[in-house]
């Protein structure tokens, strides 16, 4: 069975920057796209950015231009780069592959 494992959220001050990973113990990793989501309190789960296995990169119009999604294959791994956070970033992250998803990790931003 697929596991994804996060980790790097935590708390930070508005317009700063922390990078999430997730990693994976599927053996073709490269052979998939990869996803970031997130869910605040009272909220609905949504789409934060996606990778395809070719590097092709999508993103909510909410953190364009902010966050940075990528992979390293080797590493079966996908990060997250969140730069200029601002307190509505404030959620729980999750990453998901095909249809397994990670524990998901806090990221709390104070204004």
């Amino acid at each position: 069975q697929v596991q994804l494992v996060e980790s790097g959220g935590g708390l930070v001050h508005a317009r700063e920057a922390l990078r999430l990973s997730c990693v994976t113990s599927t053996n073709n990793f490269s052979e998939y796209a990869t996803h970031w989501y997130r869910q605040a309190p009272g909220k609905q789960r949504e789409p934060v950015a996606s990778i395809s296995s070719g590097g092709s990169t999508e993103y909510a119009d909410s953190v364009k231009g902010r966050f940075i999604i990528s992979r390293d294959n080797r590493k079966n791994t996908m990060y997250l780069q969140m730069n200029s956070l601002k307190p509505e970033d404030t959620a729980v992250y999750y990453c998901k592959l095909v249809e397994t998803w990670g524990q998901g990790t806090q990221v709390t931003v104070s204004s």
